[in-house]
């Protein structure tokens, strides 16, 4: 008997089927080596940079109950932790700072004793090679919690710039590689600029905080840093995460005030703005996978909703597609080990 040319054939295939198809994407999709050779986006861990939170003391490794996996450190477990990642292929660190003291300008930013500048000369001489970021912000050192110098309930931008620049030259002459002012305050990148170039360290690179919203995904990160508000929040200075043409306004003009890199925070709700910055300006562009976003993944993966080695890859993978350069992530050096 002769077999119908509409009947599939035994085997599986669909060579009989009769549907003329000549396009057909799932052959390029059959086995993992096809499926890695079509790949269009590749995350690779050169391109990861592994937030850190340092403290005073020694032998400190607190974890953050709010971030698990995430602590704060003292200087000696920051150099480890921050060896182990380069070891993983992370090639550099972020540092935010926890003081002992706080007052109500954040003195302590540019204390050159603070645990961010003794993180940084520590880590330039124990772990060679790593590229070592400074987060540039008051919040973490106020006792207020809020970004700059206070007027009543008002943040003072003129004044409170003057304060970050001199915490960035602080930073540079603890020896950081780039400084990375993240507080919002206008005209802050061309202050800080203008600060590291007179003081001789025009070399120091400027990864600019460029369109930072104002976004529920921070709380986490408050947690580890101690920079909750006392009162109020941040929508004065933050952006309003409705808008997008303001942050391509925010990119434009920190890039005309000296900013060598520029950054969107959040990352996964603001995937659109990434792609946005990067087509418009083709400078190097960070995203940063914020304390929110990855709590979140954490506590569904403990509940067992979700397979947490996939929505990590996937998540940044997603951020990378959109058009990041650098991804600041928590999960930056599972992500290492995982590629």
């Amino acid at each position: 008997m002769t077999k119908s040319l509409t009947q599939p054939a035994a085997t599986g295939s669909d060579q009989a089927t009769g549907l003329g198809l000549r396009h057909r994407p799932r052959r390029l999709r059959r086995s993992p080596a096809i499926r890695s050779l079509v790949r269009e986006t590749r995350l690779s861990a050169d391109m990861f940079i592994y937030p850190l939170f340092v403290c005073s003391g020694e032998g400190q490794r607190r974890e953050v109950p709010s971030m698990p996996g995430v602590y704060q450190l003292s200087v000696d477990e920051a150099v480890r932790e921050a060896a182990a990642a380069k070891a993983d292929g992370v090639p550099g660190v972020l540092l935010f700072g926890l003081p002992d003291d706080k007052d109500a300008v954040g003195s302590a930013a540019a204390d050159p004793d603070a645990p961010v500048q003794a993180a940084v000369r520590a880590l330039e001489r124990e772990v060679p090679g790593l590229l070592v970021v400074t987060d540039v912000c008051l919040c973490e050192y106020t006792s207020h919690g809020h970004c700059g110098v206070l007027a009543g309930e008002d943040i003072v931008n003129d004044a409170t710039v003057e304060l970050l620049a001199r915490a960035a030259l602080s930073h540079a002459v603890a020896g950081a590689d780039i400084v990375a002012p993240s507080d919002m305050m206008d005209g802050r990148v061309g202050r800080i600029r203008d600060a590291l170039d007179d003081g001789g360290w025009s070399q120091t690179g400027i990864m600019s905080y460029a369109a930072k919203y104002c976004s529920a995904f921070y709380g986490p990160f408050r947690d580890a840093a101690g920079s909750t508000p006392a009162f109020g929040d941040r929508r004065t200075h933050q952006m309003d995460p409705g808008n997008v043409e303001e942050a391509l306004r925010e990119v434009s003009l920190d890039i005309e005030e000296g900013a060598d890199i520029v950054m969107v925070k959040p990352a996964m709700t603001y995937l659109d703005v990434i792609a946005r910055v990067k087509a418009e300006f083709g400078l190097p562009t960070a995203a940063y996978h914020v304390s929110g976003e990855y709590a979140m993944l954490k506590a569904a993966a403990q509940r067992g909703w979700i397979d947490e080695p996939r929505a990590m890859m996937e998540t940044l993978t997603a951020i990378k597609r959109a058009g990041a350069d650098i991804i600041i992530s928590y999960y930056a050096r599972e992500a290492a080990r995982a590629l």
